[in-house]
C-alpha cells in the first residue's frame, strides 16, 4: 500500500517522486499522484497522477506527512447566520 510522503515509482513509465494524494474514482481505480523533484534547470516540474497498482515504493516516508489540517478557519453556521451589529 502506498502511503503519502513515500518516495515511490511507476513501474511503467519510470516516473519517480514523492506520493503526495491518492484519488479513488466511483470505478473502483485508485490513483496516485506523484511530484517529482526540482528539474535540473531549477524548474518545478508537474505532478503526475498513475494507478496505484503499478506503482511501487522506492523508500518509504520519504517526507512526513502533515496530521492536522492547515485549510485555515472556516465560520460556523452560527457565525454566518448572526448578524452584524454597528
Amino acid at each position: 500500500m502506498i502511503k503519502l510522503g513515500d518516495k515511490v515509482k511507476d513501474t511503467i513509465t519510470g516516473f519517480t517522486g514523492i506520493a503526495v494524494a491518492r484519488t479513488e474514482w466511483i470505478s473502483g481505480c485508485a490513483r496516485i499522484v506523484i511530484q517529482p523533484s526540482v528539474g535540473k534547470e531549477g524548474k518545478l516540474e508537474e505532478s503526475q497522477s498513475f494507478d496505484e497498482p503499478l506503482v511501487e515504493v522506492i523508500k518509504p516516508k520519504k517526507i512526513k506527512s502533515q496530521d492536522h489540517f492547515t485549510g485555515g478557519p472556516r465560520p460556523t453556521a452560527m457565525q454566518k447566520l448572526t448578524p452584524k451589529r454597528i
